[in-house]
C-alpha cells in the first residue's frame, strides 16, 4: 500500500497508487478487475496495518475481489537475487529469512494467520470478493462490437 516501499520492492512497476488509480478507471468503463495481493513479504510488509490499508484502497478503487498470499516462493536462483536485494534496501532481514525459512520453497508469513483473519473480515466489511470469478464469453445477444 506503500508507494515508497513498492518502489524498493519494484522498481521498473508502476507505484502502488497508480495502479489503485488504473483498476478505478477499468470498473468506471464496466470492466471486471481485482488484485492479487501476493506476494506479501515476511518482516517487511507482512504487518496488519498494510493489509488494512491495501483492502480499503481496493474497496475505494471499487476492486471486484482479492486473492491474498502472505508469503512469497523462492526457488533455487531467484532465492540468491531476493537476499541481494533484501541486503541492500533492508540489511538483516536476509539473515531472518535463512533463519525462519532455510531453503524452503515456500516462505509463509509467521504471522499468516491472522493476517488472513484480519484480511477476510476486512474483505467482508467492504463486500470484497475473495474469489475470482471464472471467465464466461458473452452471449450472442451482448455481442454487439462486431454488429
Amino acid at each position: 500500500a506503500d508507494d515508497d516501499l513498492a518502489k524498493k520492492l519494484e522498481p521498473k512497476a508502476p507505484s502502488s497508487s497508480a495502479r489503485f488509480e488504473v483498476i478505478a478507471q477499468l470498473r468506471e468503463a464496466g470492466i471486471y478487475v481485482g488484485i492479487t495481493m501476493m506476494p506479501i513479504l515476511p518482516f517487511i510488509n507482512d504487518t496488519a496495518q498494510n493489509v488494512i490499508d491495501l483492502v480499503d484502497q481496493a474497496q475505494r478503487a471499487d476492486a471486484q475481489y482479492i486473492l491474498p498470499y502472505f508469503g512469497v516462493t523462492l526457488r533455487e536462483g531467484s532465492r540468491e537475487y531476493f537476499y541481494k536485494l533484501l541486503d541492500k534496501h533492508f540489511p538483516g532481514i536476509k539473515e531472518q529469512y535463512i533463519q525462519e525459512f532455510g531453503n524452503s520453497y515456500g516462505c509463509n508469513s509467521p504471522k499468516a494467520n491472522a493476517l488472513y483473519t484480519l484480511f477476510y473480515e476486512r474483505c467482508k466489511l467492504h463486500q470484497i470478493s475473495t474469489e475470482m470469478k471464472f471467465y464466461e464469453p458473452p452471449k450472442e445477444d451482448q455481442l454487439t462490437l462486431f454488429k
